[in-house]
Order: structure tokens, then C-alpha cells, then sequence
């Protein structure tokens, strides 16, 4: 079985649970999922922030790392896709902990016999030019040389943790989906046009959790979020993709 999730915003102070106990969750649920997982997916804002410096990494996640490092070394492949949230890891989730990291805008890979392209979903599709701007400013290589350095450690996660939480508190967690006017949606019908052999589209970043059909053979699925509705989606060997909550009784 392969497993997927996204949007836990770990270290974000919002919803009913604290950002610790949403921390163990997403472990419980690790744990829950090792004994018959082929690989964890991991698809983009994992961390509501996270910027790595050569030799600083932020303060805390010591359950999460711990329990990435013991699923790789058990032999269990985990993916992990940067989103506009944490996509300033570079090597240190990968030589601690043995994730492999995909910094770019998607993957292309067969699972379960299906073709299935993985991606966090923020770059994907058409946006406004605020949203295009930002996305280039923070993805410069120039400016991430010198932010890290010419700025204090303390000084960049303090203004990325303020900067995080502030965007985060100005819309609701959830959002309505829009079905085929979702831009994530635009993007993968038009891929589909050059790529007809994609089954499976699988993106987090809307905080949506949705199956939405593309033509006959192809579909989207949107992973949800984990701050107020933990949802989580899975991949089985008959290549049929499925959505659940977590734990089961909520």
C-alpha cells in the first residue's frame, strides 16, 4: 500500500489541537500505516515553516524526524515534496533521516501499475501576479544565499514562523472547492492533453480532500489538511486511489 498526506503545518498553533499534539497524531499515524506501507509520500507543507541553514535546522519536530528516520531504516522508501511552507529543505531531512527530497513542481511515477504524477499543487496552474512574484522571490537561489548569510538563525525562523502563522490566520483553513475552475485542476487537464497515459494526479495545497474525475481514465485527488479534519489518502495494489480520516471514528 502506498500512503499520502500533506498540509499538517506542523509547528502552527491553530485549530482544537496544539501544534504538539498534532505532531503526535501525524505519528500515531506513521506508526499505524509501517507494517504494510511500500512507501510514505510526503506531498508539501509538512512543517507550516521550515528553512535550513548548512548547520541550523528549526527548533523541534524531534518526534517526527526520529520516527522518518526509523521508517527509512526499516527499508521504507519516504518522499517528501516541498510546499510553499517548508520548500527550503535541502539535504538535512535526507542525511538524517533518509527521505528522499523532490524539490521541483512534480514527479512522474509508476505505482501500483498506474501512472500517477505527485505534487504539492502551489506552483501548478494558473495565478495571480502577487502569488507568481512571491513564488519567485522566495524560490531564488540569490536570495536564499543571502538570507542565510547575512540573517540570524533566530531572526529568519522568528520573521518565517510570524510570516506562516499571519497568512495562515487571514483565510479559513478549509477551502470550497471549485472543481474544474480550481487552477491545480486547469493545470492537470491541460497536461492531460500532451500526457493522456497520467491515471493519477495526486496534490495537497488547497486544504481540500477530493476525487475529482478528469475525462473517462484519469482523476485528481486533493490530500486535505491535518489541522482541524486529519485526512489522509492511499494507493493499493490494484491501483485504486482512496481518502480516509484519521483516526477512523472522526
Amino acid at each position: 500500500m502506498y500512503y499520502f498526506a500533506s498540509d499538517t503545518h506542523l509547528g502552527l498553533e491553530a485549530g482544537e489541537r496544539s501544534a504538539a499534539e498534532r505532531e503526535r497524531m501525524f505519528v500515531r499515524w506513521l506508526d499505524d500505516i509501517a507494517p504494510d506501507a511500500e512507501a510514505v509520500f510526503l506531498v508539501g507543507d509538512i512543517f507550516d515553516f521550515w528553512y535550513e541553514y548548512k548547520r541550523v535546522v528549526p527548533k523541534g519536530f524531534v518526534r517526527l524526524l526520529a520516527k522518518l528516520a526509523e521508517l527509512t531504516g526499516q527499508g521504507i522508501p519516504v518522499h517528501f515534496f516541498a510546499g510553499n511552507h517548508d520548500m527550503w529543505a535541502y539535504r538535512y531531512l535526507h542525511d538524517e533521516c533518509g527521505v528522499t527530497l523532490h524539490a521541483g513542481a512534480y514527479e512522474i511515477m509508476e505505482l501500483s501499475g498506474r501512472k500517477v504524477l505527485v505534487g504539492h499543487g502551489d506552483t501548478l496552474g494558473p495565478r495571480g501576479f502577487g502569488a507568481r512574484l512571491l513564488s519567485r522571490i522566495f524560490r531564488s537561489p540569490a536570495l536564499r544565499t543571502c538570507f542565510s548569510r547575512l540573517v540570524h538563525p533566530d531572526t529568519a525562523l522568528r520573521f518565517g514562523q510570524w510570516w506562516s502563522g499571519s497568512n495562515r490566520r487571514s483565510r479559513p483553513v478549509r477551502h470550497t472547492f471549485r472543481g474544474s475552475d480550481e487552477p491545480i485542476v486547469r493545470f492537470a487537464a491541460e497536461m492531460l492533453r500532451s500526457r493522456p497515459d497520467i491515471d493519477l494526479f495526486v496534490c495537497g495545497h488547497i486544504h481540500c480532500a477530493e476525487i475529482f474525475p478528469l475525462g473517462e481514465t484519469s482523476r485528481i485527488a486533493f490530500l486535505g489538511e491535518w489541522i482541524e479534519h486529519p485526512v489522509y489518502g492511499t494507493l493499493d495494489e490494484r491501483g485504486e486511489f482512496a481518502l480516509h480520516t484519521y483516526p477512523k471514528n472522526i
